[in-house]
C-alpha cells in the first residue's frame, strides 16, 4: 500500500525559500556541466545525474521509513523517469552549446508549451489572451536565437526541446504528487533514468581525470538538490504565489556566464529574453491554475 501523503496549509514564504535556493543550485549545476566540456560523454553525465539521486534517496528511505519505495503506479513513475532521461538530456547539451543565459531564458518557455498542452492533455479551454501571450513569447525565443538571421543559432532547438519535456513533466508531477511522497518519485525517477542512461555510458564510455569525476558527482548532487528542493516547493506552496522566483536563474546565470565563461549576451537576447520572461510570468501567473492541480493519475 503507497504511503499516504499529508496535506498541509501552503506555506509560501518557505516556497518562495525553496524556490531561490534551486536557482542557485540548478544554475551552479548547468555551469559545473559547462565546464566539463566534452571530458565526459553525454551518456557519462546522464547515468551519474541519475545514480547519484537513485543512491542519495535510497540511503534517506532507508534511514527514514522504507515503506517509501513501495508505489502503486510503476507505469506512471516509468513514463516520468523517461521524460526526465529526455528532458535532462536536452537541458545539458543546450549548456554545453549555448551561452549560458540564452539556454537558461529557454528553460522558461515550459510554461509556454504547457498552455499550448493543456487543451490536449486537460482538455482545457484556453482563452484568446493566453494563446497571445504564448504566441509573443515564442516571437521572444525567434528574436533571442536569431530566427531568420545569420546569427541563428540551431543550439537553441535543444533548449525548446527540453522546456517541451519539462511541460510534460509538469503534468506528470501533479499526476504523482497526489498519491506519492517526493522521496518516491525522486528514488523512481533516479532508477528508471540510471537504467535507461547505463547503456548509452557504456557505449561512449570516456577516460577521466580525478578533477571530471569530482565534477561528474558535484552536477549529480546538485541536480539531485534542486529537483528535491523544486519539488517541495511546489508542494507546500500556491503554484501562483511562487511565479517569480524561479526568474531568478536568469540572474544568476548571466553573473556566472560573464565571470566565469567571459560571456555578454547581445542586446537582441537580452530583449528577447525580456519577451520569454514576460510572457512566460503572465501564463504562469493566469494558469493554468486548474490544469496545474487537476490531474488525479
Amino acid at each position: 500500500m503507497t504511503p499516504a501523503v499529508a496535506v498541509a496549509a501552503p506555506d509560501n514564504r518557505r516556497g518562495a525559500l525553496l524556490l531561490i535556493a534551486a536557482a542557485a543550485v540548478f544554475t551552479a549545476d548547468a555551469a559545473v556541466v559547462r565546464l566539463l566540456g566534452e571530458h565526459a560523454s553525454m551518456g557519462q553525465i546522464l547515468f551519474v545525474r541519475a545514480f547519484v539521486q537513485l543512491a542519495v534517496v535510497a540511503v534517506w528511505i532507508t534511514a527514514r521509513d522504507p515503506a517509501l519505495a513501495r508505489t502503486a503506479r510503476p507505469v506512471l513513475h516509468l513514463v516520468r523517469g523517461l521524460t526526465s532521461l529526455l528532458c535532462w538530456w536536452l537541458y545539458y547539451r543546450s549548456f554545453q552549446v549555448l551561452d549560458m543565459a540564452l539556454a537558461t531564458t529557454l528553460t522558461f518557455t515550459a510554461s509556454l508549451f504547457v498552455v499550448a498542452f493543456a487543451p490536449l492533455v486537460l482538455k482545457e479551454k484556453v482563452g484568446r489572451r493566453r494563446w497571445i501571450a504564448t504566441a509573443l513569447g515564442f516571437g521572444g525565443v525567434a528574436l533571442a536565437s536569431g530566427v531568420g538571421a545569420a546569427s541563428f543559432d540551431p543550439g537553441a532547438i535543444l533548449g525548446l526541446g527540453a522546456a517541451a519535456a519539462a511541460a510534460v513533466l509538469v503534468f506528470l508531477n501533479r499526476m504523482l504528487s497526489r498519491t506519492e511522497a517526493t522521496l518516491t518519485i525522486m528514488l523512481w525517477i533516479g532508477a528508471v533514468a540510471s537504467l535507461g542512461a547505463l547503456p548509452v555510458a557504456l557505449w561512449d564510455w570516456r577516460a577521466l581525470e580525478t578533477s571530471d569525476v569530482a565534477l561528474l558527482a558535484l552536477a549529480g548532487c546538485l541536480g539531485t538538490v534542486g529537483m528535491f528542493l523544486t519539488i517541495e516547493a511546489y508542494r507546500c506552496a500556491e503554484v501562483s504565489a511562487m511565479a517569480p522566483f524561479p526568474y531568478l536563474r536568469i540572474v544568476f546565470a548571466l553573473i556566472i556566464g560573464l565571470v566565469v565563461f567571459d560571456e555578454l549576451p547581445s542586446a537582441a537576447k537580452l530583449a528577447g529574453a525580456a519577451i520569454i520572461v514576460a510572457c512566460a510570468f503572465a501564463e504562469t501567473r493566469a494558469g493554468p491554475r486548474r490544469g496545474l492541480r487537476a490531474p488525479n493519475g
